[in-house]
């Protein structure tokens, strides 16, 4: 598609002003004569004969003096509003195509005069490009990202492995263990990149079943248990009764508490970790908070995005992927129900995830 030409819609217009001038002109000559017939017709006498009704030269100067004055306004007013519409469509037509291009950064732009409906089609294009560069920016970071999550437990695999290959190191049970957690964490990366993918693309499944979130709980307590107290924390659990039942995945439940846990381990200060269950209206909440030090208000929302840190990085100094909090939110999502964090009682941080009953 080219460049829209003036001699395209400006003709179009200027054509249409002047058959409507034209029209409007010949419409009201046509209705005087009908009207002085109509007079002769029906009040004889009225008016003078139809001999007279014909135009005097004077007149006829006048009839088309008016019709040039009209199409001359026309002509002027059609070249007015073909620049107020052609001029940000122009604009939106190179954007487009420098878009198409690959320039994500090309910017259509728009007259204060401009019709409100051309002004909101370039606005909403713009809109659009802004969004794609966005999106094509956190490509680019997730790809660096990915790349570097990877990096690190490959690098160790690959050292552990050629120095058990030339004697370095003896084959024994704990480099096995060292390589096998390496592999699990490998493991653990691929699956929360495969659901974060699954999220995106809202084909997460979910099997939906009747659940006893307190059961549950339980059973990721007994298996996190021996880590936190190895690490200096004690695990409360705090629940209103014996049963909460919510419709939900058992599975994905465990895998999102299983990641809220670990991110108190990894990240709060060796202290008591509560668990709280409750209902409120139309949901089960189930609450994890800590002792500290807690996480900037500001960032509350944030930490939820893959590869996001409460200090704003993307570095694995605390020595996780970042993508547990990300992970807990595509499933919370995927359900119907939501997670957040918000300052916790004892300085620390408070995350809440919300599923529903029924």
């Amino acid at each position: 598609m080219g460049r829209l030409r003036r001699s395209g819609l400006s003709r179009h217009i200027i054509v249409s002003m002047s058959l409507m001038v034209i029209g409007v002109i010949v419409m009201m000559i046509l209705s005087s004569w009908l009207l002085y017939a109509v007079l002769v017709e029906f009040f004889p006498g009225s008016t003078e004969e139809p001999e007279g009704w014909l135009p005097t030269g004077p007149e006829l100067a006048w009839m088309v003096g008016v019709i040039l004055t009209g199409l001359a306004l026309a002509i002027a007013a059609s070249f007015r509003l073909a620049h107020r519409i052609l001029s940000p469509l122009n604009s939106l037509v190179d954007s487009v195509r420098a878009l198409a291009g690959g320039d994500l950064g090309a910017r259509a732009s728009v007259e204060e005069n401009s019709p409100g409906e051309v002004a909101t089609l370039v606005e909403d294009f713009n809109a659009m490009a802004r969004r794609l560069q966005h999106m094509e920016s956190e490509r680019a970071m997730w790809h660096a990202a990915i790349a570097h999550e990877l990096r690190t437990p490959v690098t160790i695999l690959r050292g552990r492995l050629q120095g058990l290959a030339e004697g370095v190191f003896q084959p024994d049970e704990s480099q096995f263990r060292s390589l096998l957690a390496q592999v699990e964490g490998l493991s653990r990366l691929i699956e929360d990149l495969r659901v974060l993918s699954l999220s995106d693309n809202a084909r997460l499944d979910v099997r939906r079943a009747r659940t006893d979130v307190v059961a549950e709980v339980h059973s990721v307590m007994t298996l996190v248990d021996p880590q936190f107290r190895a690490a200096g924390f004690v695990l409360e659990l705090e629940t209103s009764r014996e049963e909460h039942n919510a419709h939900c995945d058992p599975t994905r439940l465990r895998q999102a508490l299983l990641a809220l846990l670990e991110n108190a381990r990894r990240y709060a200060s060796p202290g008591k970790v509560r668990i709280a269950v409750h209902d409120t209206p139309g949901h089960v909440q189930v609450t994890i908070e800590d002792e500290g030090p807690g996480i900037d208000p500001e960032l509350h929302t944030d930490i939820f995005t893959p590869f996001m840190r409460a200090d704003g990085s993307r570095s694995r100094q605390g020595g996780g992927s970042g993508l547990g909090l990300a992970v807990v939110k595509a499933i919370a999502d995927a359900h119907g129900g939501r997670v957040y964090c918000t300052p916790g009682s004892a300085g620390g941080s408070r995350f809440v995830i919300e599923l529903p009953r029924q």
